[in-house]
């Protein structure tokens, strides 16, 4: 049969729950999850489908159908991320893949500008993915807005323990105060996600069942800081250390370092801009870093809208020349005003020699903080005069973003 053919016969329609199998068949098979994987984790395949209903009734899925089988597939979660204080909805993107017999007919393209296209409708101004190819997502509008920072601390580098006045208690690992407590920490982390009920779930989701929590109470006994945590062969893995506060930090790593007697090694991640080696005494660790997660501008009007610029004083205005591979509605001239109190309005405007220049890629890491105007501009990724990167410069607050969750 005819590659014309074949397209003409495929539809593209809405995954539904009773699809559940072939959802599931579909991204074992992209992602080259085997029994084997399974069983590591535990998990039975009835298990796994159970577990992807939520995501089917929740999330906005999408696939192309070759009759009744489902053969290209993309899901969009509705979760909510933290934007320099700010709540915006996002569109958490994931489940994307093909069989390979149906690469190369441009499907993967027209599921993305549906998906970007619902969001647009639901006001998620925003999307984030984790990237298993960078540059296919660049080409796509995605950009790099996030690092994580994985470290590995010999037992004899341990700290030495510090005197707090509270203690850490071992939970259960669904303790009501772990969500408290990050709750709280989101809510001052410019680029966190505020964890919904299916955020947990996708973010502990495949985790060993030796996983255990702890959690650190302060003088007044309240919840401050937490750790996920197992043991496995003499080495202590972080999955997540959350703290509000210095107390609660050295609270936790008094806690691991109790366990020197039981391990070689400690081995996490930190999702922050802040390399552990500086806090310990002996800072010669091994740290590796690495992009994490990606983003995109799906509504530009909108998110400039909601955007916390830094109060310039005076109202100031820049235009804006925007490219956008997929969405149109991105594309073309517009003229960005800031007021006095920092809220931004963006409209389509007229041509202008002076215009900053621009990709949605660009835009996206830039206005999230990851990379300032002044870089973006010497390495070519913005074309504007020295004015316009300054006025920038001033506009855009200065916190790069933080995000630990995967999907």
């Amino acid at each position: 049969m005819s590659r014309r053919k074949l397209q003409n016969r495929l539809k593209l329609k809405k995954v539904e729950p009773v699809h559940g199998e072939q959802f599931n068949d579909l991204l074992r098979y992209v992602f080259q999850v085997t029994n084997s994987d399974l069983q590591t984790f535990g998990w039975e395949n009835r298990e796994i489908e159970k577990s992807k209903l939520p995501v089917l009734k929740h999330a906005d899925v999408l696939g192309w159908f070759d009759g009744d089988k489902l053969i290209s597939q993309l899901a969009v979660y509705p979760f909510q991320v933290n934007m320099f204080g700010r709540i915006y909805e996002m569109g958490g993107l994931t489940g994307v893949g093909t069989y390979p017999e149906y690469a190369n007919m441009g499907l993967m393209n027209k599921l993305m500008l549906q998906a970007l296209s619902h969001m647009r409708e639901r006001k998620q101004s925003i999307s984030y993915l984790y990237p298993y190819s960078i540059p296919y997502y660049r080409r796509k509008g995605w950009e790099i807005i996030s690092n994580k920072i994985s470290y590995e601390v010999r037992d004899t580098q341990l700290p030495k323990p510090k005197a707090v006045p509270g203690n850490v208690e071992r939970v259960a690992i669904d303790h009501p105060h772990i969500r408290h407590i990050y709750e709280r920490f989101a809510l001052h982390n410019h680029g966190a996600m505020l964890r919904n009920d299916l955020a947990w779930e996708e973010y502990l989701r495949w985790d060993l069942d030796e996983m255990i929590a702890a959690i650190y109470y302060d003088g007044r006994d309240q919840p401050t800081g937490y750790l996920l945590y197992w043991v496995a062969e003499e080495v202590f893995h972080v999955k997540e250390m959350v703290h509000i506060d210095e107390e609660a930090r050295i609270g936790l790593w008094n806690f691991i370092s109790a366990h020197f007697s039981m391990i070689t090694k400690v081995k996490g991640d930190i999702y922050k801009n802040e390399p552990l080696a500086f806090l310990l005494e002996d800072g010669d660790i091994t740290e590796t870093i690495a992009p994490y997660y990606m983003a995109r501008i799906v509504d530009l009007p909108l998110f400039i809208e909601q955007y916390p610029f830094r109060p310039p004083g005076e109202d100031r205005k820049l235009v804006w020349k925007v490219d956008d591979p997929l969405l149109d509605w991105n594309q073309g001239t517009f003229v960005l005003t800031v007021n006095a109190a920092g809220e931004g309005k963006l409209v389509k405007g007229n041509q202008a020699a002076s215009a900053v220049t621009t990709d949605i890629q660009t835009l996206t890491t830039m206005l999230m903080g990851y990379k300032r105007p002044s870089y973006l501009a010497r390495i070519g990724r913005i074309q504007a005069e020295e004015e316009a990167i300054d006025l920038l410069e001033q506009l855009i607050r200065r916190e790069k973003p933080y995000f630990s969750d995967y999907f």
